[in-house]
């Protein structure tokens, strides 16, 4: 059976409403939770920004499934260690569901500390930096660490699982990825053209070959945006005004304001989600483009709708989708 998954979209929900969300997608079949980590929203429509930590917690008292953030920067409002005792006391509570995706950030969450903000190379020296940490603190054993970017004097995670939970990093770039392939246990990347997933896929493969890891160990998880609705008008409807920062093709880290966003998602045409967001009422539409990622070679996949009737969304994609898709 395909490992379909509930993308929680926090910019756009009350947290209550999201663990509602997430528990019904259990119960109608999905297999998971991705819950996004976001300070503000993409456009100030969207509405809401609930944190991350409190909304996984909760979402994992009323289901099953694995779960985690997708993703967290570990980098400039959160220390590493914070990230870390907050993933290892959510995988001590839940154990073997909870997973650390993580990412190098966007201005949009981090600059919201006032320090600089730097290009993608530093930001990534630092992810890494932060991923490194976080794994030492994950042995449960004292660290002290002074390193280019981080400090931290002698630690350890007095809270620990049996096992610590496994790090995700995400990413839409050929290098972090053969990089991810060899030092972490997975990767995460968005929806994007078939030819780009393909790359990126054989780029963390070529990783987890070169540094010897069990490929069937290392998991490679997408992040699917789509926009389904009763009608196409609708589901077109609902892209252009929920999520027009999917059809913004165009790196995203550095901009710091919803506001921004608001004044640029006036320029999206339906055109514009194209290789990016699939708008269809045809529910088989959308499961022919799922199969095609999995067979691809995705392990998992979290699945995000647009559109505001998210139960409406679950129910049919339930009876319509998930039963007909293959591993």
């Amino acid at each position: 059976m395909a490992h379909i998954g509930y993308a929680a979209m926090a910019e756009r929900f009350h947290p209550n409403d999201l663990i509602d969300y997430a528990a019904h997608a259990e119960r109608a079949g999905f297999r998971g939770t991705m819950v996004a980590d976001h300070v503000q929203p993409w456009v100030p429509a969207q509405g809401h920004a609930p944190f991350v930590w409190n909304v996984l917690t909760a979402t994992g008292a009323r289901t099953t499934g694995d779960l985690g953030p997708g993703v967290t920067c570990p980098s400039y409002r959160m220390h590493p260690a914070t990230v870390a005792q907050a993933s290892a006391t959510l995988a001590a509570m839940y154990p073997g569901r909870h997973w650390l995706g993580l990412g190098s950030g966007e201005a949009l969450n981090e600059h919201i500390v006032g320090a600089h903000w730097p290009e993608a190379p530093v930001r990534l020296r630092r992810m890494w930096e932060a991923v490194d940490l976080i794994g030492k603190l994950f042995t449960g054993a004292d660290v002290r660490h002074a390193g280019e970017c981080f400090t931290l004097e002698t630690c350890r995670l007095w809270t620990m699982p049996d096992q610590p939970p496994p790090i995700y990093i995400a990413t839409s770039g050929p290098v972090t990825a053969r990089r991810a392939g060899r030092t972490v246990d997975g990767f995460i990347t968005p929806g994007a053209p078939v030819e780009k997933l393909a790359s990126l896929l054989g780029e963390f493969n070529a990783g987890v070959a070169e540094a010897g890891r069990d490929p069937a160990r290392s998991v490679r998880i997408l992040q699917v945006h789509l926009s389904w609705a009763a009608t196409d008008a609708e589901a077109t409807a609902s892209a252009l005004r929920e999520w027009p920062n999917g059809g913004m093709a165009f790196a995203k880290q550095d901009i710091r304001s919803p506001l921004v966003f608001e004044q640029i998602a006036r320029l999206v045409r339906p055109e514009d989600f194209a290789g990016r967001l699939l708008i269809s009422s045809d529910p088989d539409a959308h499961r022919q483009a799922i199969q095609r990622y999995l067979d691809l070679g995705f392990d998992r996949i979290y699945l995000h709708n647009v559109g505001r009737d998210q139960v409406k969304w679950i129910d049919v994609f339930a009876r319509d989708v998930l039963p007909r898709l293959t591993a």
